[in-house]
């Protein structure tokens, strides 16, 4: 039998090794994908997310500033909520919830994301409408009526004509209140020359964000005089309530913000006109409330990939899928060349007996050697065969030679009919039935139908009647018997086939066992079996013979003569039948000294079977 497979050659231990590689090469990929991907995904998503939160601050601002209250703020919340695929919720200074995107219940997060009042600056928010003082976007009473605003538009196209006719760049923009100014490139001098409605400033890109260019001063409309008046009242007051005594004249800038003539008045005095503004202002807009996103079901559960992070996912799979592919073919290669060898060699005809190749000492390799053995085998076999039928024929050939030439010469009239020659054509005969019954018995144990029929036997009854069955051919060869065995002791066997087990071992004994010898037939017992020994005192057999005197047509005396042996059966079928009773046969022997052959059953009923 060939030795275990070390484990560092075993294909168990390669097949796990190159996993590991290919798992090792998976999972380094995908952590490091994990990593920049999701890095760069969530850096991207968190800018998006930001400006995503700037925008619904910036609209919902807008809300507050043109809008009395948060009434109808319910379909502006829906909208945003569904564009940005999150919750918003507004909750009041009391606590209590203004409008809810979601219909669920769910518990708000322990602060706001930024408090929406149009008259305040927030310093959670990111920059957007909301910028340091008030949202331009609040009118109030300042809203010009369509009159005015028609004045003002012409005034502000007539400036824009002036200054483009001098070669600048200039554009009216309308403002909130439905005031009109002019942005140019052009100088304050060319400004001034053309009405005074402008400003100049510099080109701004179109992400540029904070206060509104400065322009020059407007002269108040009828609507604008007592708004104008009013807070130009409670700014005064309100420097007064500080010891400061001073007459305000105001006017409206293109950024709402509104500016007196005494500068050095507006430096000390700044907190209370803005101050006196928000408190105008006020009634006009929606109150102050928190702004809460992302919480409850709708919140965002996931990011979208870039397109630079889905090429390198799609790269680096396409990396690891060809690693896999290059390390699974090289170890399937290794592992299939010497199978494709022992196929090759398996399908070479039968009678050339080939070897397959070696090359490995994984279990691919004993796989080789087995098939090898397993060859070898097979061609001592089909030589046991080839040499079998040449023993077979030669068995027959020999009385049937004999018979036949003397009927031959019978019928010619040469020899008288003697009962002399019929008693040795009987004999012939009789060896002829005895040599087809021994191959009858070995055809029905190699079918597997030779069977037993057990039953207890008493030992030293069964001793006895083979010594009885051989006293003629002892008294002839001048062998004396002799049986040993305990009283009581049993087997469980069939009665025909033992003795014809015990029988071949004495007859085979008498014959190698000179005269003046003796064979002994004992038996012991032990708790499981019970030993009959048949013991003789004859020429033995040496160890090199002794391996095979089981083996069929096997003879010591290779001459193969009748006065020395027999068909060379017998051994061989004595075997099959103590395997047919669950028990061994073994044979111990020494030249000179004699043999020893020893037939083991067992003392309990056995389980019997066919062989």
């Amino acid at each position: 039998m060939a030795a275990p497979v070390p484990m560092y050659r075993s294909l168990l231990v390669r097949l796990l090794a190159a996993s590991c590689l290919i798992a090792g090469c998976a999972i380094a990929a995908t952590a490091w994908l994990a990593t920049s991907t999701a890095t760069s995904a969530l850096a991207y998503q968190q800018g998006q997310s930001l400006q995503a939160d700037g925008e619904i601050v910036e609209r919902l601002s807008g809300y507050a500033a043109d809008h009395g209250s948060w009434t109808g703020v319910a379909p502006l919340l829906d909208q945003l909520s569904a564009q940005y695929r999150m919750r918003i919720a507004l909750v009041g200074d009391g606590g209590s919830v203004i409008s809810d995107s979601t219909k669920q219940s769910a518990s708000l997060p322990p602060t706001a994301t930024a408090t929406i009042d149009p008259l305040s600056f927030d310093t959670s928010t990111t920059p957007g409408a909301q910028r340091p003082g008030i949202d331009p976007r609040v009118v109030g009473p300042y809203l010009l009526t369509a009159q005015e605003s028609s004045a003002l538009r012409q005034l502000a196209d007539h400036e824009v004509s002036c200054l483009t006719s001098n070669g600048a760049q200039a554009q009216a923009v309308e403002l909130p209140t439905g005031r009109y100014t002019v942005q140019s490139n052009a100088s304050d001098q060319a400004v001034a020359g053309c009405g005074g409605l402008g400003a100049r400033v510099s080109a701004p890109t179109a992400t540029e964000a904070g206060p509104a260019p400065a322009s020059v001063a407007f002269v108040p409309t009828a609507t604008e005089a007592k708004p104008l008046a009013d807070l130009a009242a409670a700014a005064a007051a309100c420097l007064t309530r500080q010891g400061v005594t001073v007459k305000f004249d105001l006017t409206v800038t293109p950024g709402f913000q509104l500016r007196s003539r005494q500068t050095e008045v507006l430096e000390q005095g700044g907190q209370c006109l803005q101050a006196a503004r928000i408190d105008q202002l006020r009634p006009y807009v929606a109150p102050p409330a928190q702004l809460y996103l992302g919480i409850g079901t709708t919140a965002r559960e996931h990011f979208d990939l870039t397109g630079q992070n889905r090429a390198k996912i799609i790269w680096t799979a396409a990396l690891v899928l060809a690693i896999t592919l290059a390390v699974t073919t090289l170890v399937g290669l290794r592992l299939v060349r010497p199978l494709r060898a022992l196929i090759h060699t398996a399908r070479q005809d039968p009678a050339d007996f080939a070897r397959a190749p070696v090359t490995t000492r994984d279990e691919t390799g004993y796989l080789a050697m087995a098939f090898n053995q397993q060859t070898e085998r097979r061609q001592q076999m089909d030589a046991q065969r080839k040499a079998m039928v040449a023993d077979i024929a030669h068995e027959l050939r020999s009385p049937l030679t004999n018979i036949r030439g003397w009927l031959e010469v019978t019928r010619d009239g040469l020899v008288e009919p003697t009962p002399d020659l019929i008693t040795s054509l009987h004999d012939e005969a009789v060896l002829l039935q005895h040599i087809i019954d021994d191959l009858q018995d070995l055809a029905s144990a190699d079918a597997g139908t030779l069977r037993v029929h057990p039953q207890p036997i008493p030992v030293l009854a069964l001793l006895r009647r083979i010594v009885v069955a051989h006293r003629a051919q002892a008294s002839d060869l001048g062998v004396e018997v002799v049986v040993q065995a305990e009283p009581g002791l049993e087997i469980h066997a069939d009665p025909e086939r033992i003795r014809q087990v015990l029988g071949n071992l004495v007859s085979n004994a008498l014959r190698h066992t000179p005269r003046g010898g003796h064979v002994t037939l004992t038996a012991i017992a032990d708790p499981e079996a019970v030993e009959i020994s048949v013991v003789d005192t004859g020429t033995g057999i040496s160890e090199a013979d002794l391996p095979y005197i089981f083996d069929r047509f096997w003879r010591a005396e290779k001459s193969r003569s009748r006065s020395t042996g027999g068909s060379g059966l017998g051994l061989a079928i004595a075997r099959h039948l103590v395997q047919a009773h669950s028990g061994t046969i073994r044979a111990e022997s020494a030249i000179g000294v004699g043999t020893n052959m020893t037939v083991r059953l067992p003392s309990q009923t056995p389980e019997y079977r066919r062989v």
